[in-house]
């Protein structure tokens, strides 16, 4: 199984190679000639770094986040750098240069409950905040959002991305939750690197299969066994995360996949399947980009009002070709798609005499699906 490329990179369009996201790479930058002229530190403490600070050249350098003595704080402003100081007391940094693991938006979950977690307390906070009108709260939002966009970027970074859209209602224990993780396996093994919206139900169930690529079939069965006994994040998010930790537990070395949620939605918690998480405050930020970056091609399975959103959210760039050529696009379920949520008329009606009409395909069974997006694909 293909691994996902590495979150930093020598220089590239993107010019990602300016940035500083470590310790040891902080070090290394200023042993060079020239030192932290240009770059941009994001996010490591530097308390431990006065002599470096105030000995290195920092010219249009930029701190994002850096805890740093006041004196080498003067230094590096005298020099003209930039600085933006980290923020107290929020349960989230703005300023982050990795996306999140499920183990640092769920710690504590073991020991307490969800209440206690990071992930819910960014939540609560964001509760409080996203109508208050203070444009520091919205601007604290907004550089999050953007720094974990820039994290995906660099993580995903010529990755053949699938997307997996589906329902937050799909439970654990049903076979249609087993269909989805079989088809996160498949499209795992194929090498493509799966990304879901990151909540319960069917978009667990893909990370699931992709986590568990690696392993054979009778671990599948087995987590999917274990999982039953917790069908659903409701009502209670606390049991439902612990058992995909017990998962996690049995099955350690999983393999990647990325889910993108948002707190958007705050009674849907991110899975534990997904080893990057980017989570978003913006929800329209955070659906646009999942579909952007599927650059692969999107599976639909049945879900309600968000996934068909996202069907037409992803069928527009295609309409236009905006984006370049069309990606395929597969709807599973042929009943839902026709008869109860009828998207598949519109979307073929839509499709006619475009380029993006050789690139979509309503499936009757989830195991068709892998295949079709191949079809589509070529």
């Amino acid at each position: 199984m293909a691994t996902l490329p590495p979150a930093h990179r020598p220089p590239g369009p993107r010019g990602h190679a300016r940035e500083i996201h470590t310790l040891a790479e902080f070090d290394a930058a200023v042993a060079r000639p020239g030192s932290l002229a240009g770059q941009r530190v994001q996010s490591i403490d530097l308390t431990d770094r006065t002599f470096a600070l105030l000995a290195a050249v920092t010219t249009e350098a930029v701190f994002l986040g850096c805890p740093m003595e006041p004196e080498a704080a003067a230094k590096v402003r005298a020099d003209g750098a930039l600085v933006f100081p980290p923020v107290p007391e929020l349960p989230f940094d703005p300023y982050r240069a990795r996306l999140y693991t499920p183990g640092e938006l769920f710690e504590g979950i073991t020991e307490g409950g969800y209440e206690q977690t990071p992930d819910f307390r960014s939540y609560a906070w964001f509760g409080r905040t996203r109508a208050d009108g203070d444009i520091l709260s919205s601007m604290l939002r907004s550089l999050h959002d953007d720094a974990v966009s820039d994290a995906l970027d660099e993580l995903l970074d010529g990755a053949p991305v699938v997307g997996v859209m589906g329902g937050h209602a799909m439970g654990r224990g049903t076979e249609a939750y087993a269909g989805a993780a079989r088809l996160g396996r498949t499209l795992a093994r194929a090498g493509l690197t799966v990304a879901t919206g990151g909540g319960p139900g069917a978009m667990e169930a893909a990370n699931l299969g992709a986590y568990l690529a690696p392993y054979e079939d009778e671990d599948l069965a087995a987590s999917l066994d274990l999982l039953s006994k917790a069908p659903s994040f409701t009502p209670s998010v606390t049991d439902w995360a612990r058992a995909a930790f017990a998962v996690r537990a049995l099955w350690p070395r999983g393999g990647d996949s990325v889910g993108i949620p948002t707190w958007f939605y705050g009674h849907e918690p991110p899975n534990p399947f997904a080893a990057h998480i980017a989570k978003y405050f913006a929800n329209a930020t955070r659906e646009d980009g999942l579909l952007a970056r599927s650059t692969a091609g999107v599976v639909f399975l049945p879900g309600a009002a968000g996934t068909v959103q996202e069907i037409f959210d992803n069928a527009t760039p295609n309409y236009y070709a905006s984006r370049g050529t069309p990606t395929p696009m597969v709807l599973v379920n042929r009943a839902h798609w026709t008869t109860r949520l009828p998207a598949w008329p519109l979307l073929e009606s839509l499709a006619a005499d475009r380029p993006m009409a050789a690139r979509i395909a309503l499936v009757d069974s989830i195991d068709e699906a892998p295949a079709a997006l191949e079809r589509l694909g070529r």
